[in-house]
Formats: structure tokens, C-alpha cells, sequence
């Protein structure tokens, strides 16, 4: 990373890419973008992202995955902005402090539905059905409207640690990562690949699976 503070001159870009990455950087609002219609993928890990802009759709309509890995997102009314984000369907919050807060999936499955995989796990009918009867009928949203309360007071500088901890990958993993991407074709593959990323491995380099594993994993597709 260039240790970049805030997001901006993107209007640069020409809306050439469908990928982005803003990983280690000294990033604190996700927010700053110009219109990028051909936008799909955010990669913002490794940042120290505290608040999420509002009306970020009229800015990203085609953003379908958010990589929000090892920030500072500390409240779960942070994340309500992303609601209105409706083509998004990947999203990862790992490593943010949010994800300590007590409800937080089924608050997000609530809030942010479009969402099918949450924190690089596919988003269950159970769970929704759970999150529906949570935040059901008035008392439901008594609770979810009192869980988003606590983020009204903001301490600028606060929960913001001076020196993180960088897990970025090294030039040769991102080729690693780029090309196993290119070479998905399924949805299956992708959510493969995702696993092996929260793993902490490099797509083509991870261990070979024998022939009783990639049984395994047909049973798990089906």
C-alpha cells in the first residue's frame, strides 16, 4: 500500500476496471467515489476504515463483493449505509470489532439482505428466517433501531490504533490470486477460492487434495 488516507482521484480510472484494490492503506471512510458503473469488486482489507459513506449505490450500482477485512468498524449501525447497495452479495467484515458485537450476523443478514455470503459463509434460510424473527413486528424494530443508536456518538481518533499490523500479500501472491481468479467459472470455484484466501493460503499453491477430498467437496457442491 501507499499508505493512502483518503479515497480519491478515481475519476482518473475512466471506469475501466471491474476490480479495485485499496488494501494497506490509512484509509478511515469508505466514501470519496466518483461514478464507476463497471465497478463489481472492493478490496478495502488492511485499512482503518471507521464509517461508511451514505449513497454509495449512486456511486457503485454494480458493486457485488466488499472486502472490509481488518478495520475499525466498531458498531453494527456502521454498516446499515450498505442496505441501499443492492446489487452487493459478497461481504467480508473479519478482523473489524463489529463482528464481537452481540447479534451482528443476524443483524447484517436483517439489514443488509441482498447479502448470500457473509464473512466468507454462505448466508443460510435459517439464518435469515432467525434474523426475520428477530427484527420482527414493532418490538423487532424497537431492537434493531436501539442496536444502530449507539453509533450516533463518534469520537473522532477514537478505536483508531496507531500501528496495525499489516497481512497484505506479497507481489508474487497477488499474481497467484489474480490468475486463480481469472480462471474461476463457477460460483463454487470462487467461494473455493474465497476459503482458501480466509485460510491464509495462495490459490495454486495450497496443498493437492487426494481423490477421497475432491469426492468430498462434489457431496458438499450438491
Amino acid at each position: 500500500g501507499y499508505k493512502i488516507p483518503v479515497i480519491e482521484n478515481l475519476g482518473a480510472t475512466l471506469d475501466q476496471f471491474d476490480a479495485i484494490d485499496f488494501s494497506d492503506n490509512e484509509i478511515r471512510k469508505l466514501d470519496g467515489f466518483p461514478l464507476l458503473r463497471r465497478l463489481k469488486t472492493l478490496l478495502m482489507n488492511n485499512n482503518r476504515i471507521c464509517r461508511i459513506g451514505e449513497n454509495l449505490e449512486q456511486a457503485l450500482p454494480s458493486l457485488t463483493e466488499l472486502v472490509l477485512t481488518n478495520n475499525n468498524i466498531a458498531e453494527l449501525g456502521e454498516l446499515d449505509p450498505l442496505s441501499t447497495i443492492k446489487s452487493l452479495t459478497y461481504l467480508s467484515v473479519l478482523r473489524n470489532p463489529v463482528t464481537n458485537k452481540k447479534h451482528y450476523r443476524l443483524y447484517v443478514i436483517h439489514k443488509v439482505p441482498q447479502v448470500r455470503v457473509l464473512d466468507f459463509q454462505k448466508v443460510k434460510l435459517k439464518e435469515r428466517q432467525e434474523a426475520e424473527k428477530m427484527f420482527k413486528g414493532k418490538r423487532g424494530a424497537q431492537l434493531a433501531k436501539d442496536i444502530a443508536r449507539r453509533t450516533k456518538t463518534f469520537n473522532p481518533g477514537a478505536g483508531l490504533p496507531t500501528d496495525k499490523k499489516k497481512a497484505g500479500p506479497s507481489p508474487g501472491d497477488v499474481e497467484a490470486i489474480k490468475t486463480a481468479i481469472a480462471n474461476a467459472t463457477t460460483l463454487a470455484e470462487v467461494e473455493r477460492l474465497k476459503g482458501l484466501l480466509q485460510a491464509g493460503q495462495i490459490p495454486g499453491r495450497e496443498r493437492k487434495s487426494g481423490p477421497s477430498e475432491d469426492a468430498e467437496e462434489e457431496m458438499d457442491e450438491d
